[in-house]
C-alpha cells in the first residue's frame, strides 16, 4: 500500500514525536484513540483545527469489540467515512498537512491519512478601509485563505473557476492558490507564473503577498506597483471575468491580481456603484489628480521663480512676501513633512491621531508661516498637492507618484524649464518601457487602442456590450 508509510503503531509514534517536538511545543497534540476496535494514533495541531467537529465525530466512534479487523485500509474507509479524509503517500505530506491544521491518522500497521479539520484563527471578514464605498457590500478579504476563496465562489458559481493551491518556501510552507477562469484565462500569462512559482527557493513569505510579489516580477527598485492589490471580493470576481488572475496568499486580507496596466490602479468600486454618467464623472476627477498631483508643485515653482512667464493676469501665483529659507527648501521641507505626518497617523492610535492631525496641520502650520519659516503660498500649495495625492485609490501608486513629483521638482530647480519638461519626458518614457508580464503598463494609451481608450476614460453602462480587455489575452474576448 503507498499510504503504509510506516511498519508499527509505536514506530510512528515515537518518530513523531521527536519530529513535531512533543513536550517542546505545547500546541503539538499526539494521541491514540480508537475508531470502533480499531486503534489509531491522531496527530493534530491545536490551535488551527475545529476541535468541536472532531470531538463529535469520534464521540460516535467509541471503541467496542464487535468484529476482528482483516484489512486495516478498508475497516478505517468504512468507519471513519469523514468526506475530508484521504490517503497520504509521504511521510513529508503528512507532516505538510497536519502542519497546516489537518489532522493526521496512522493505523496500527502505519497507514496514514490526513483529514480535513482546520480553523484557522482569524477575524470575520468586514469591509476593507482603503476601498469603502458609500452602497454595496461590506464583506472584504480576511487573514483566512479558505475563507477568501468561499468569498469568490460565493460571487462566481461556475465550474470553470479554478484554485491551483502550491505551498511556497522551504520553511515557511505557506499556501498560495492561483486563481483564475479555465474558459477566460491567457495560458501563456498561466504558465508563466506558475514557472516562477517552482523557481522561488526562500526560507518563507514573511510579508505575505508583497514577498511574493517581488519574487515574482524581481522587482528590484522600480518604484511603480507591478500587481493590483485588493481586498474586495467584488473587485476580485470582476477582474477574474475579464481573464485577470487571481493570487490569493494565506495569512494576508489583500488578493493580487493580474496582469494590470497603470490604468487599473485608478479605477474604484464606487464609480460602478453609480449611474454611469456620475461614474465617468468620478473617473476623470480622479485623473486629473493624478496629473495635478505630479505637475502642480514643480509647475508653481517654475512660475515662482520665473514670474516673467506668467500673464498679468496671473501674477497672483507669486509669492506675496518672500520668506529667507529659498523657495525650493520650502517646498520639499513641506512636502516631506506631510509624508511625515501620514506616516505618523499609521503608527498613531486611532483615538489619538485625529487630535495629532490638527496639531501638525494647523497649529505647526501656521506657526511655521509667522515665523517666517514658509511663505503662506507654499503651505496652500503643498495642501492642495497632497488631497490630490489622497484622491488616488491605490495606495502604492501614490507613493510612486510623490517619488517622481520630487524628481520632478529636482529638476525644476537645476534646470528650470527645460528641467520640468525634460523630466516629464524622462518619466513618461519609463512607464511606457515597463511590460510586467510582457504587458505594456501604459495600455492602451501606449501602444494607442482608441476605442479602449475611451472606455478607460468613461464608464459606459453594463448593458453595453464591451469585450474583454485585449491586453488581457482572454480566450474569449466576447462577453456571455
Amino acid at each position: 500500500m503507498k499510504n503504509q508509510l510506516f511498519t508499527t503503531l509505536e514506530q510512528a509514534e515515537a518518530y513523531l514525536r521527536e519530529v513535531l517536538g512533543e513536550g517542546e511545543s505545547f500546541d503539538v497534540c499526539i494521541k491514540p484513540i480508537f475508531v470502533r476496535n480499531m486503534e489509531v494514533l491522531s496527530v493534530y495541531i491545536s490551535g488551527l483545527v475545529d476541535s468541536e467537529t472532531l470531538t463529535i465525530l469520534l464521540a460516535e466512534l467509541q471503541f467496542e469489540e464487535r468484529e476482528s479487523i482483516e484489512d486495516e485500509p478498508a475497516y478505517f474507509d468504512a468507519h471513519f467515512n469523514y468526506h475530508g479524509k484521504e490517503p497520504v503517500e509521504t511521510i513529508e505530506d503528512f507532516l505538510l498537512g497536519v502542519l497546516s491544521g489537518r489532522i493526521g491518522f496512522v493505523t496500527a500497521h502505519g497507514h496514514c491519512y490526513c483529514a480535513e479539520f482546520r480553523k484557522y484563527p482569524g477575524r470575520n471578514p468586514e469591509e476593507p478601509d482603503n476601498e469603502k464605498v458609500i452602497r454595496g457590500a461590506r464583506d472584504g478579504f480576511a487573514e483566512n485563505i479558505m475563507q477568501n476563496t468561499g468569498l469568490i465562489r460565493r460571487r462566481i458559481r461556475s465550474a470553470d473557476l479554478r484554485f491551483q493551491l502550491s505551498q511556497i518556501s522551504k520553511l515557511g510552507k505557506t499556501d498560495v492558490a492561483l486563481c483564475y477562469m479555465k474558459d477566460l484565462v491567457n495560458e501563456e500569462h498561466l504558465h508563466w507564473l506558475q514557472e516562477r512559482f517552482q523557481k522561488i527557493e526562500h526560507d518563507g513569505l514573511t510579508m505575505a503577498d508583497k514577498s511574493l510579489e517581488e519574487w515574482l516580477f524581481k522587482q528590484k527598485f522600480h518604484p511603480l506597483p507591478f500587481v493590483r492589490y485588493s481586498e474586495r471580493p467584488d473587485i476580485v470576481a470582476a477582474h477574474l471575468l475579464e481573464g485577470h488572475i487571481a493570487i490569493i496568499v494565506d495569512t494576508s486580507p489583500s488578493v493580487m491580481l493580474m496582469p494590470v496596466t497603470m490604468f487599473h490602479f485608478l479605477q474604484h468600486a464606487e464609480e460602478y456603484r453609480q449611474a454611469p454618467l456620475i461614474g465617468s464623472m468620478m473617473r476623470l476627477l480622479r485623473y486629473a489628480a493624478v496629473l495635478l498631483s505630479l505637475v502642480l508643485l514643480p509647475l508653481w515653482y517654475l512660475f515662482a521663480k520665473e514670474s516673467h512667464l506668467l500673464p498679468e493676469s496671473l501674477s497672483f501665483l507669486g509669492i506675496a512676501e518672500p520668506s529667507e529659507v529659498p523657495l525650493f527648501l520650502q517646498i520639499l521641507i513641506a512636502d516631506l513633512g506631510i509624508e511625515y505626518l501620514r506616516i505618523a497617523a499609521i503608527h498613531t492610535p486611532t483615538p489619538l491621531s485625529t487630535a495629532m492631525g490638527l496639531i501638525a496641520g494647523i497649529v505647526i502650520g501656521q506657526i511655521a508661516i509667522d515665523v517666517g519659516l514658509f511663505s503662506s503660498e507654499v503651505v496652500l500649495y503643498t495642501a492642495i498637492a497632497a488631497i490630490f495625492t489622497f484622491a488616488i485609490p491605490n495606495y502604492e501608486l501614490s507613493i510612486s507618484i510623490k517619488v517622481f513629483r520630487i524628481f520632478l521638482l529636482i529638476m525644476t530647480a537645476l534646470f528650470e524649464a527645460n528641467g520640468f519638461f525634460i523630466a516629464l519626458f524622462i518619466i513618461f518614457s519609463y512607464v511606457c518601457a515597463l511590460r510586467p508580464m510582457k504587458v505594456p503598463y501604459m495600455w492602451p494609451l501606449v501602444p494607442f487602442f482608441p476605442k479602449a481608450f475611451i472606455r478607460v476614460f468613461i464608464r459606459f453602462p453594463m448593458s453595453d456590450d464591451a469585450l474583454r480587455p485585449y491586453v488581457v489575452g482572454a480566450q474569449q474576448r466576447k462577453r456571455a
